[in-house]
């Protein structure tokens, strides 16, 4: 069991944040990334159609043979992660949790903003995990629909990521907050261009944070692969992986070589 991969699903790119992060804090583990290219983004789907393609998502991984799934997708977690935890006989970690932990220690003035695809935001899972910890915290809430397909066309600074980012943006600047959540794994690729514009406002995402969760969960299931030439990387796309491949790769700052286009036709989890 140690030396089965774990298998880390997003709609699209954004998830290599966490794949990111993980490989860093567990250089030994095999990971198999898929990204479900074909379908992105889940933002603007329905929360049953959501749980449908994360249904499938995890199927697929599932089938590898994986020992622990990580759902590096917010809109995801935010609607189907306690059906998958269901359905599956294996740990399922989502990225909700980890970044609201980090967000509650980062606030100084109890103001946190949130920003996330319109299904995450809709949803109401940042909020509700917050006010279930720490009540008094006020929450303001945004959802960022193009912020994605910004990052998809791999247009992450420069004046029209510039504009976009403070279209969305202007409102939560003026509202007083001190802490902003990235509420979807894509959008740590628009850090340097949020960043500039939210001068002063500390920026939370949840690659770190997981990947935290996900050594503490294989340490604690006795699971940490601990055979030093091992670490390899897979990754699989329902569509276009010449695509993912160029955006992955500057992201990763690595070259992606184990890279496979493939169906989620075949068969889902009961």
């Amino acid at each position: 069991m140690r030396e089965k991969p774990v298998g880390i699903f997003d709609s699209g790119v954004g998830g290599l944040t966490v794949l990111k992060e993980i490989a860093k804090l567990l250089p030994n583990e095999e990971l198999i990334y898929l990204g479900d290219t074909a379908r992105v983004p889940y933002g603007i789907r329905s929360a049953e159609t959501v749980i449908k393609y994360s249904i499938e998502c995890a199927s697929f991984l599932f089938k590898k043979g994986i020992k622990i799934l990580v759902v590096a997708c917010n809109t995801s977690s935010s609607v189907s992660l306690e059906v998958l935890k269901e359905k599956l006989p294996i740990a399922v970690i989502g990225v909700i949790e980890p970044g609201v932990r980090a967000a509650l220690k980062a606030t100084k003035n109890g103001k946190i903003g949130i920003i996330g695809t319109e299904a995450t935001i809709q949803s109401g899972a940042y909020p509700k995990k917050i006010k279930s910890i720490e009540p008094e915290i006020e929450v303001i809430s945004k959802a960022c629909p193009l912020f994605v397909p910004l990052v998809e066309e791999g247009i992450l600074e420069g004046s029209i990521a510039e504009l976009i980012v403070e279209r969305y943006l202007k409102e939560l600047k003026n509202s007083g907050i001190d802490t902003l959540i990235l509420g979807c794994t894509h959008y740590p690729l628009l850090k340097k261009t949020i960043q500039k514009y939210m001068e002063g406002i500390q920026l939370v995402d949840s690659a770190e944070e997981i990947s935290r969760e996900v050594k503490e969960m294989l340490s604690y299931q006795g699971l940490i692969n601990e055979k030093t030439n091992s670490g390899g990387k897979t990754f699989y796309v329902t569509d276009s992986p010449d695509r993912f491949k160029k955006i992955g790769e500057i992201f990763l700052d690595c070259k992606i070589d184990n890279i496979f286009k493939v169906s989620l036709e075949e068969g889902k989890i009961k």
